[in-house]
């Protein structure tokens, strides 16, 4: 192999601002269950906003990319800014069911827009010789900024909800500057594909029945579960389980000063922030790599179904933190990440490889339709823990999950082997 290309500044620039966003989007997601909560509205209100704040973050893509193609990518970041900015500021003054669900559509919409854009400069700044590099750079930016955030947050909304929104507005105003100062739009070549022709393109690759059946399998029995983890999670650890034990179990483990900077002091007791242990960033930055390679030489379905397992197994670990001990939360969630991990990459790899060559990409676009099934869907779930925490039983949303993905482990495999596997393309 040839030397590595030397990536330009503007590549740089892109992962600088995509850690910014990540961490005021996962800031304000992760935290904001419990705001809700604090206001008095009931987790069914809660659903009914996760719902469409994800099903908004993962349809606006589709529009968005075309649009920075046509418009350059510099205006389309600008614009998503300025529809960010407002909208998290109107959360300091808002508290009404209408106002705060306005304000959260926005942001989803907002983030939307900005998705494609950092992705999109990365692979226009890579080659062949530093591709794989380069987009290895660009996830664990998304990790970083997704775990960061919660876990400032968390301490901030421990003082007052506003530092929260004004910290994430800075945040945005600070993109705002890095990008209209130090963006440069990158040299690439326009695909110069419309609305039109992207939405014809999706409509032939979903008239392959078997493929459409698939995608459907994987929003409801993979991406489903996936987001009703992290829009509960947060919600059922700060509601459910004595967080001042748990503040304890960690300060024997990390020592009291870092203990402290992921816990809050409530009436004079120190409690753990639910946001910042209630993600799986920082599971995926030590332990990806590792991970893939172990199962990079395996079956692609095997080890997605062999992943399913263990995030299932992630989930009843969680139902029992409420009734055994609430140290195995740690367990569950790193179990859940450890399925995620196994999981993720590689029917995403699958997807692509089961393209024909000349499709690939349009392959991965149509993608998308299971992403947006399961976020479409995930409030769901949230609604259904309240049902189940006014019965008594908060904890059995977690084997309802399990429950879920092993029903859906057995449709994919009966799927799969009814049809036979796709045939993944040779080089």
């Amino acid at each position: 192999m040839g030397n590595r290309t030397k990536f330009p500044k503007v590549f740089w620039v892109a992962n600088s601002i995509e850690v910014l966003e990540r961490f005021a989007y996962y800031g304000i997601y992760m935290s904001f269950g419990i705001y809700l909560g604090e206001l008095g509205f009931s987790k069914g209100d809660l659903g009914v906003i996760q719902s469409i704040f994800l099903a908004l973050s993962y349809l606006i893509p589709l529009f968005s990319g075309t649009f920075a193609d046509r418009y350059g990518f510099k205006k389309m970041l600008i614009i998503s800014y300025m529809a960010y900015l407002p909208a998290i500021l109107l959360l300091i003054l808002t508290q009404t069911f209408s106002g705060i669900a306005l304000t959260m559509l926005t942001i989803g919409f907002a983030a939307g827009i900005f998705k494609p854009l950092i992705s999109s400069t990365v692979r226009a700044t890579t080659d062949s010789t530093n591709k794989t590099l380069g987009f290895g750079i660009f996830y664990q930016m998304v990790n970083l900024g997704a775990s960061v955030g919660p876990i400032v947050m968390g301490k901030l909304r421990g003082w007052s909800w506003d530092y929260v929104f004004y910290t994430a507005a800075a945040t945005v105003g600070l993109m705002f500057i890095i990008t209209l100062l130090f963006y440069n739009e990158p040299e690439r070549e326009l695909e110069g594909v419309t609305l039109k022709k992207k939405f014809r393109d999706m409509g032939e690759a979903l008239s392959d029945i078997k493929f459409l059946s698939f995608l459907v399998l994987l929003g409801v029995f993979f991406w489903l579960p996936f987001w009703a983890f992290f829009n509960v999670l947060a919600v059922y650890i700060n509601d459910y389980l004595d967080t001042a034990s748990l503040y304890e179990s960690v300060r024997m483990v990390l020592g009291t000063g870092i203990t402290r900077f992921i816990s809050s002091q409530d009436s004079g007791v120190w409690r753990i922030n639910a946001e910042a242990i209630s993600h799986t960033g920082y599971i995926i930055i030590v332990f990806q790599l590792a991970i893939s390679r172990i199962f990079e030489k395996r079956g692609a379905i095997s080890s997605f179904l062999f992943g399913l397992v263990v995030a299932a197994s992630g989930f009843v670990v969680l139902g029992l933190s409420v009734t055994i001990a609430g140290g195995l939360v740690f367990l569950g969630v790193f179990l859940f990440a450890v399925g995620e991990m196994i999981s993720a990459p590689r029917i995403q790899e699958y997807i692509m490889w089961i393209a024909p060559k000349e499709k690939a990409g349009l392959y991965m676009g149509t993608n998308f339709l299971a992403t947006f099934i399961g976020a479409v869907l995930s409030g769901l779930y949230t609604w259904l823990m309240g049902i189940y925490e006014t019965s008594g039983h908060p904890e059995y949303i977690m084997y309802t999950l399990t429950v879920h993905i092993l029903i859906g482990l057995l449709a994919i495999y009966l799927f799969i082997r009814k049809v036979g596997e796709f045939q993944e393309r040779t080089e």
